[in-house]
């Protein structure tokens, strides 16, 4: 009589792909006589901050985050580009509609980025390898523009693949080899230590994966709290956070940047009516709902400051507007304003779960 045996499931092949310096390069792409040159989206040159960069704007050190008027010292001739999200959007749909091609298992993380599930896939295809060139190849094709792609059986290892060969590449990190990988990898490079976590963890020894896999799974809990069982398995290569085709918002928001401070209280509050329609126009578009609403005051000197309130039931607009009225006139304004902004949380929508666990060691075939 014969036994069925279980076979394992069949490990997974997940691809990352990130569009290099995907704002700058949509302007580069749409201007011809600002490639090549250094270039940043938004601000200009005696404020703002700078969304995205060029690959020549990063050879002077300027990169996404940095306030614009530093941008402007380090590169005198630096193209400022207004942002059009429009047009972002809407190339990004048409990249979308590449991955679809391949599978329906696609969760965006932005506007520029995916993690795409090819174990099964539409084509019939066991190159998750394969696939990313493909993929790769008709963006350019159909966008003029250049990604790059990690491959791994995990979406962590994928993250960190993407990053390897960038601009225009693509890497694999194989099962076999993750451990030896993560092992000599900087702290500093492991997605989702960022740069306070990471001085934490250099403050005890730890640089690198290996000197993290010295520390006990007590110990980094201790430390760390929850996310000590993280820091434990991915450096173990362990992640078993799926693909979501439908990736949950957990806040909606909207700001804006002034080109001169605001003093009076008459502007802050004009302003601030004009973030508030925006916010609530995409609450008209997406159809969310959130219980706590929170204002964003960033003043001149780059000190930031929120104020939330959350309240019982979710918010008609005549609520949310006069939440952030309340919340503007909670305490004195001492200071000169540069941004205001204004968002909901505590959404009408499941949080997304990420579960981490004990990962099987299967052979990863291309």
């Amino acid at each position: 009589m014969e036994t069925d045996i279980e076979s394992p499931a069949p490990v997974r092949k997940i691809i990352h792909v990130d569009m290099d310096a995907f704002y700058a390069s949509v302007e580069q792409l749409d201007r011809p006589e600002w490639r090549g040159k250094p270039l940043v989206v938004g601000g200009n040159v005696t404020r703002g901050v700078v969304a995205a960069a060029s690959y020549e704007a990063r050879k002077y050190g300027i990169f996404s985050a940095m306030s614009s008027a530093l941008a402007a010292k380090k590169c005198p001739h630096l193209i400022f580009a207004r942002p059009r999200f429009y047009r972002y959007k809407e190339i990004s749909l048409q990249i979308r509609d590449i991955f679809y091609e391949y599978t329906d298992l696609v969760e965006p993380l932005s506007l520029d980025e995916a993690f795409l599930d090819v174990t099964e896939n539409k084509m019939g295809l066991k190159s998750a390898i394969l696939i990313a060139k493909q993929i790769r190849a008709k963006i350019k094709e159909k966008t003029g523009l250049n990604a790059s792609a990690g491959v791994s059986y995990n979406k962590f290892l994928a993250k960190i693949a993407s990053d390897l060969n960038k601009p225009n590449g693509q890497a694999v990190i194989l099962p076999q080899d993750a451990e030896a990988f993560l092992e000599k990898l900087p702290i500093g490079k492991f997605f989702g230590i960022g740069k306070v976590t990471a001085e934490k963890m250099q403050k005890l020894g730890i640089h690198n994966g290996l000197d993290l896999k010295q520390f006990s799974l007590q110990f980094l809990t201790k430390k760390f709290g929850k996310s000590g069982l993280h820091y434990f398995n991915i450096v173990r290569g362990i992640h078993l956070s799926q693909v979501h085709p439908h990736r949950t918002r957990k806040s909606l928001s909207a700001e804006s940047t002034f080109d001169k401070d605001l003093i009076a209280f008459q502007e802050m509050e004009s302003k601030l009516r004009y973030v508030f329609e925006e916010v609530i126009s995409r609450i008209e578009r997406s159809g969310i709902k959130g219980r706590t609403v929170t204002l964003k005051i960033k003043y001149s000197d780059f000190t930031l400051q929120t104020r939330s309130k959350t309240l019982e039931q979710y918010p008609d607009q005549e609520m949310i507007w006069t939440t952030a009225l309340e919340l503007l006139n909670q305490e004195e304004i001492a200071k000169p304003v540069r941004l205001l902004g204004l968002g909901l949380s505590n959404l009408n929508i499941t949080e997304e779960q990420v579960h981490f666990g004990q990962q099987l060691k299967i052979p990863f075939s291309e």
